[in-house]
């Protein structure tokens, strides 16, 4: 009676065993069954779905759901990286254009012998200034990459910013008279920052020629010290700005207004935000009615 007992147990389990054995098969083929699917039609949002009770197989699953997650994820930084790419080559290819089709009319020009001296002159300069545009628009890229590269090595020393900004304020002193604009610095002494000389200098020059090309009829530069921050507030007006793009504007590819870049890339905000990161700081801009503010923090020196 024992013996017969024990046979019957034993084939009780061995069939509870060929049975779990045929569910874990029939739930490995369905989860291979998926898996093809979402290979064949990957742009779907599709998982792996399961029925089965086996701890073991539903972290499986979870860990394969998971690393279906991350490629798709990848593979959209990519396409959303490869649109952004051709965007700026159509951007770069248009702003190169202008330029050089201005020069190209300009130097046919200069072949008519029937044009004076001083025409001749004049169209020479008009030459002149847009192979300075072009010049520009090579170093600003060429600065991105250096920027972007991970050989580019800071040297971080004590900056006297009310100087620095004199400095280069100076550099633009006959742009300003150009652009006629009122300019109002703030002279109040701040303490030193630690910063690399080369991108300060960048940043601010970058500041000073977004307000020459976008301000309307004044600029201003104010700074104030905080506990662990120098703040810089560099405010101008401006005819017209759509408030919804404001968190676009430290893209590489935005431009605040192309009909007034005089061909001209809007890459100088981008660096701003580029370099003051590095430099473990920070940047914002802002705009209330028609005047536009961008506010850097700089790390203040020991």
């Amino acid at each position: 009676m024992n013996s017969w007992l024990i046979i019957i147990i034993l084939s009780v389990l061995l069939i509870v065993c060929i049975g779990m054995l045929l569910l874990l098969h029939w739930d490995i083929r369905r989860i291979t069954s998926q898996l093809k699917e979402i290979n064949e039609n990957f742009g779907t949002n599709e998982l792996i779905r399961t029925n089965t009770h086996s701890r073991g197989l539903i972290r499986f699953i979870a860990n394969i759901n998971q690393l279906i997650q991350l490629f798709k994820q990848d593979q959209q930084r990519k396409q959303k990286n490869e649109e952004a790419l051709k965007q700026e080559i159509t951007n770069l290819s248009h702003d190169l254009r202008t330029p050089l089709t201005s020069i190209k009319g300009f130097s046919e020009l200069l072949t008519d012998s029937s044009l004076s001296d001083t025409e001749k002159r004049e169209f020479l300069i008009i030459i002149q200034k847009k192979i300075d545009n072009l010049t520009m628009m090579v170093d600003l890229f060429y600065e991105l990459s250096q920027i972007n590269s991970s050989d580019q090595q800071l040297y971080m020393e004590e900056i006297s910013l009310n100087e620095l900004i004199v400095e280069i304020m100076l550099i633009f002193y006959h742009d300003f008279e150009e652009s006629k604009l009122e300019i109002e610095i703030d002279e109040t002494a701040v303490s030193p920052i630690l910063a690399d000389k080369k991108a300060v200098d960048r940043i601010i020059s970058n500041i000073v020629q977004n307000a020459l090309r976008y301000a309307e009829s004044y600029f201003t530069i104010k700074l104030t010290e905080g506990e662990a921050f120098i703040r810089l507030e560099a405010e101008n007006d401006i005819s017209e700005f759509d408030k919804t793009k404001l968190d676009r504007i430290f893209d590489r590819t935005y431009r605040m207004d192309s009909s007034r870049t005089g061909g001209q890339l809007g890459l100088g905000l981008h660096i701003v935000r580029q370099l003051i990161y590095k430099l473990e700081g920070k940047v914002d801009a802002n705009v209330k009615g028609d005047k536009f503010q961008l506010v850097v923090f700089f790390k203040k020196g020991t």
